[in-house]
């Protein structure tokens, strides 16, 4: 019979980690072993893994995420490792799914889930922003991709470690990398089936910051996958809004002295606001029009950073290199 092993990175989790473990113990298929891997938390985070009856691993530093599970997956023994966030709460047949796909179908390595389009605690419209979007390029992608997101995910341990472990170099990014080495071995499927209600950042300026960081080494990671021959990626923002968005910022200088780039910067903000219509359909249909609005503001200075992101990931590797100087692997998305 398969064997789960449901890994649970944590770092200072204390306020979702209850919920996230009330619902690993409302599955119709319970894992066989459940391991919170606490990363040097400061808070209750390993009382409550402990009031559930859970193993604790616990890293005597910070290390990140990628740390973290490579630590679950080493101290585990499941033919199966479902990795789960902290701030996420399955729904009660996300396991059984997941197990379900890798027993019948054995061409997948690894299988990973969406997120409801509600917020496992309501925390205001910033979170909503960022619940609603993912929700939409999470059903756009559904069916075999060559990505993966770790948040919550089943993997087969033959697969991890055929793959490798996770770059613990990398705090943002970590799971394009991996995608990047294991689409190369194995097939992935992003299935609607594994679901769970996720507790996503509500401060837009630290949004802001982990766009930034994860905008960065884009470019440099999409190169690396090229040279080692990684199958195609797929995008969590559209091509083509990306692309309006840098146009517009682009144009925007102009605007000063010239109105006909004014008009410039206006035709290309509305092809922005256009470039997927299904994310705007989604947004309306679950909070209005108000709030669509609302969404379009904050998703222009998302884009707004990554492209500056981009721009900025891209010039670093033209800079001349100093002789005898070995270049940094990219430590960030």
């Amino acid at each position: 019979m398969t064997t789960v092993s449901l890994v649970i990175p944590c770092y200072n989790a204390a306020r979702t980690l209850r919920l996230c473990l009330e619902a690993v113990a409302a599955q119709t298929r319970r894992p066989d072993e459940v391991v919170v891997v606490d990363d040097a938390s400061g808070d209750d985070s390993t009382a409550i893994a402990a009031e559930f009856g859970c193993r604790v691993i616990r890293l005597p530093e910070n290390r990140g995420v990628s740390a973290a599970r490579n630590a679950g997956v080493a101290g585990t023994t499941g033919d199966i490792v479902f990795f789960l966030d902290s701030d996420v709460a399955l729904r009660p047949d996300a396991v059984a799914n997941a197990v379900g796909i890798l027993e019948r179908h054995p061409e997948y390595g690894c299988v990973y889930g969406m997120y409801e389009p509600e917020p496992l605690i309501d925390d205001g419209p910033v979170e909503w922003y960022r619940i609603l979007h993912a929700v939409n390029w999470y059903t756009r992608l559904a069916g075999e991709v060559h990505s993966v997101v770790f948040a919550l995910a089943a993997i087969r341990r033959e697969a991890f470690l055929e793959t490798g472990d996770l770059d613990e170099g990398l705090r943002d990014c970590e799971d394009i990398e991996y995608a990047g080495r294991l689409a190369r071995r194995h097939r992935i499927l992003l299935s609607d089936t594994v679901r769970g209600r996720h507790d996503d950042g509500h401060r837009l300026l630290p949004i802001l910051a982990e766009q930034w960081r994860r905008s960065l080494p884009l470019v440099p990671l999409a190169l690396a996958g090229t040279r080692e021959g990684g199958g195609r990626r797929e995008y969590t923002n559209r091509p083509g809004g990306i692309l309006a968005c840098a146009l517009a910022l682009v144009c925007l200088p102009f605007a000063l002295v010239h109105p006909l780039a004014l008009l410039a910067v206006a035709a290309f903000l509305v092809a922005f606001a256009l470039a997927d219509p299904p994310l705007l359909r989604l947004v309306h249909r679950r909070r209005g029009t108000a709030f669509t609005g609302y969404f379009l503001l904050v998703h222009l200075a998302v884009h707004v950073v990554l492209v500056a992101g981009l721009v900025t990931g891209s010039a670093r590797l033209l800079r001349p290199r100093r002789p005898g100087v070995v270049p940094r692997q990219a430590t960030s998305e």
